[in-house]
């Protein structure tokens, strides 16, 4: 079945309307007889039942056509809107969403990578969804998009930013501590700007180790600014000191290049006091993982 849809909302909105408006008939219809009957037959005025018992024929066959039709008509209305759902758009701009806890990164065909999702305008986006860990799930309200992100499994979802803004970008699944952390946006800019932000070079072995933060989902639990977030902040961490608890004992380490190396390859080595042992051991190439160090290093 070939889409003929601009939008997702055009796929979404009528089904929705539709079904609001025969639910809201059949509820005014249903109240307003029942207040009939209560009524018209209260039992101060019909004391004794009168009523005779006869079959209708009729009225049998309009209750059980009637609601027929109005479910096949449901169905078929929400069946053709799905299949536009997924019928994705043959010139659409291919994103790889890496999800995991708890972040977004965005993957573009030339590499670039953004926490915030950048499209657009006016041509269609899809949107392959991949889970580094756990059950996720992609939701972007203003596009009537909502899809599960599985381990091991291939999905997408697809849109039209019809207009330049910003989108919230949510995780629909509860899938662990931050999970309400777990929060992005769409970006929908002009083609033109979107051009120009997608031909963008990182500047520095700063903004290239801040950008490798973001591709691997450390800013999702650690933050640059010194709040404090499900893991320590990066702030100010580089030669600090850093309590932490090594094979159930306590001590106190120099938070070097040595330590660093170890917090991010084997997470599970040595738990930092009063935050909780969730971080997943991460396989990063060791000039990714150079240029991350080096980038603490210029946090203090």
């Amino acid at each position: 079945m070939e889409n003929q849809l601009l939008t997702t909302t055009q796929a979404v909105d009528p089904v929705f309307k539709f079904l609001f408006g025969a639910c809201t008939v059949l509820l005014l219809g249903i109240t307003i007889t029942m207040i009939f009957f209560v009524v018209r037959y209260r039992r101060s005025k019909n004391p004794e039942p009168t009523s005779q018992v006869a079959g209708s024929p009729l009225l049998e066959v309009v209750w059980t056509l009637l609601p027929t039709l109005l479910v096949i008509g449901m169905f078929y209305y929400g069946w053709t809107s799905y299949l536009s759902l997924r019928t994705v758009p043959k010139n659409a701009m291919q994103v790889t969403a890496e999800a995991r806890m708890w972040s977004w990164s965005f993957v573009y065909d030339n590499g670039k990578t953004s926490p915030k999702l950048y499209v657009p305008v006016g041509r269609p986006v899809q949107v392959n969804l991949v889970s580094k860990d756990v059950v996720h799930g992609f939701y972007v309200p203003a596009f009537r998009i909502k899809r599960d992100v599985v381990p091991g499994m291939k999905n997408h979802v697809w849109f039209v930013a019809t207009t330049p803004g910003s989108y919230d970008l949510f995780c629909s699944q509860y899938c662990g501590t931050a999970h309400s952390s777990m929060v992005s946006t769409v970006e929908a800019l002009p083609p033109e700007q979107f051009a120009a932000w997608l031909g963008q070079k990182p500047a520095g072995v700063g903004a290239q180790g801040q950008e490798l933060l973001q591709k691997y989902g450390c800013l999702g639990c650690h933050s640059l600014d010194g709040t404090p977030k499900v893991g320590p902040t990066f702030k100010g961490l580089y030669d600090s000191q850093v309590k932490v608890t090594r094979g159930g004992k306590p001590e106190t380490v120099k938070a070097d290049e040595k330590y660093l190396r170890e917090s991010i390859v084997d997470p599970g080595a040595a738990i930092v006091e009063g935050f909780p042992p969730i971080m997943p051991k991460s396989e990063i190439p060791e000039a990714e993982l150079k240029a991350i160090v080096e980038f603490l290093e210029g946090e203090k």
